[in-house]
């Protein structure tokens, strides 16, 4: 199967492709800069040069593909202006997809994040948020899910809190670049708040079995980590870092405090038992252990 990926040089991408290629399949990837276009060639993968607004050439990597694995989006969060913006442009992405795929039943896999829950974990059966700062988001991914009844064999990964590789990625990563910036390991609340997680090469492979198999508008979780303590994480964060660790409050990690605040465990026995996805690379506080001053 030929895959056009876009953000495959990002935390996930970049071990999404290596992961196709290793099953023989072939890939072609969105790429926004030289950068980009040398690591992705040097990976394996054929390159199309554009941006992810740029729908002309969306439709043209569609086009010359068997299906589409969409991870690209903005590294702008630091206001909910901008990542509003990302995820417009994410959602202006997916309906170029799901148009050029219509009534073909190629598979056409996105990425969102686990719900939360009040009081229990999230599974895979509970619907994705459509309010507050990822709302956005939520709905551009039901709305894809619903076009399965447009001949598209459209999925979604739900990726946890943090994906990560050699200690950095995700909710966690955030945590470590404010520490670095500020001097303090800080997080909201008392820390008892929980987050999923999952190492990017298991990850990877789930992206590649839903590709490969997943029915039509289904979801699914790549969490390995159900939910780890925010307080330990900051532990371990502040242990490698050699900084001292606190709460601050919740603004200080911009649009994403709120949710940085909120205990959100999920689960992933169903994509386990149906796709057979087994996580074996290193948990979250493992893997921070790489963290280096």
């Amino acid at each position: 199967m030929q895959v056009f990926v876009t953000g495959g040089t990002g935390t996930i991408g970049s071990a999404v492709v290596p992961e196709l290629l290793a099953a023989g399949h072939t890939v072609l990837a969105l790429a926004r800069s030289d950068t980009s276009a040398r690591a992705l060639a040097d990976a394996g993968a054929a390159v199309l040069r554009g941006q992810l607004s740029d729908r002309d050439v969306l439709r043209a990597g569609a086009a010359r593909s068997d299906g589409v694995i969409s991870l690209a989006f903005g590294t702008d969060y630091s206001t909910e202006e901008a990542l509003a913006r990302s995820i417009a442009e994410e959602t202006a992405a997916l309906t170029v997809f799901s148009e050029e795929l219509a009534g073909s039943d190629r598979p056409l896999v996105t990425v969102s994040g686990t719900p939360w829950v009040p009081g229990r974990a999230a599974t895979e059966a509970d619907p994705l948020p459509t309010e507050g700062p990822v709302g956005g988001r939520g709905r551009a991914v039901t709305a894809l899910l619903e076009r399965a009844s447009r001949g598209v064999r459209s999925a979604a990964v739900r990726l946890p809190r943090t994906v990560h590789a050699d200690g950095r990625g995700g909710f966690a990563g955030l945590l470590t670049e404010r520490a670095r910036a500020t001097g303090i390991v800080g997080y909201p609340g008392d820390g008892t708040q929980r987050w999923p997680a999952v190492h990017a090469r298991d990850a990877a492979v789930l992206f590649r079995l839903v590709l490969e198999s997943a029915p039509a508008g289904s979801a699914w979780h790549a969490v390995a980590d159900e939910g780890d303590a925010v307080r330990d994480i900051a532990a371990v964060v502040g242990r490698r870092l050699g900084l001292p660790v606190g709460t601050v409050p919740a603004e200080s990690f911009g649009p994403f405090g709120p949710l940085f605040a909120l205990d959100q465990p999920a689960t992933s026995v169903h994509t386990r038992e149906v796709l057979g996805w087994l996580p074996r690379h290193p948990g979250l506080l493992a893997d921070l252990e790489n963290l280096r001053p």
